[in-house]
């Protein structure tokens, strides 16, 4: 690499952080000398699939690297809002962020629209998918199920601190069931 930076780029919502997310970051930190951590949908909140802010999910980021011994110091938390094009969404994403070498994601359309812009993708391994998923831990939340084992603690929290389960339990009743979805 001559001297340069191998830097990654990881693209996710985040709503919340979970388990999952953690093991696929310290996954990625193993290839890359920094990071890239998109925070996607940015413009985002207060929505029942979307009940985050960005600012709550880059504190989010932030205890758990702390806690996870992630160093901090190697990644960049980037929001970005929403593009509704997808022709232009990866130089929306690129107009944000520093230089990167590398994308890790399995999304298909996230995969398909860097390689066509001719960024190198790689895959990332899933951690019990099932289980480590923000949907079901805004489901648990909501049904008053155990959601924090799948969360790190500092993580549950900022949950705690800033009223999550109460802000995701009142959108639910304010939410139309299309919303719910996405």
């Amino acid at each position: 690499m001559s001297g340069r930076v191998k830097r990654g780029l990881y693209v996710g919502r985040f709503q919340p952080l979970h388990l999952g997310h953690l093991k696929v970051i310290k996954s990625i930190m193993k290839n890359v000398n920094e990071l890239i951590i998109v925070i996607g949908s940015a413009q985002k909140s207060h929505e029942i699939g979307n009940p985050f802010t960005a600012g709550e999910r880059i504190m989010m980021l932030k205890q758990a690297f702390q806690e996870a011994k992630i160093p901090v110091s190697k990644c960049f938390f980037i929001p970005v809002p929403d593009l509704r094009m997808h022709s232009l969404w990866v130089a929306h994403v690129i107009s944000y962020s520093p230089h990167f070498n590398v994308v890790y994601s399995n999304d298909p359309l996230t995969r398909r629209l860097f390689d066509e812009a001719g960024i190198k993708v790689e895959h990332i391994p899933f951690f019990d998918r099932e289980l480590y998923s923000s949907t079901e831990v805004r489901r648990r939340m909501l049904v008053d199920e155990d959601w924090r084992t799948l969360l790190p603690k500092s993580v549950s929290n900022i949950i705690d601190e800033i009223g999550g389960v109460e802000r995701i339990k009142d959108l639910s009743m304010t939410d139309s069931p299309t919303k719910r979805n996405h």
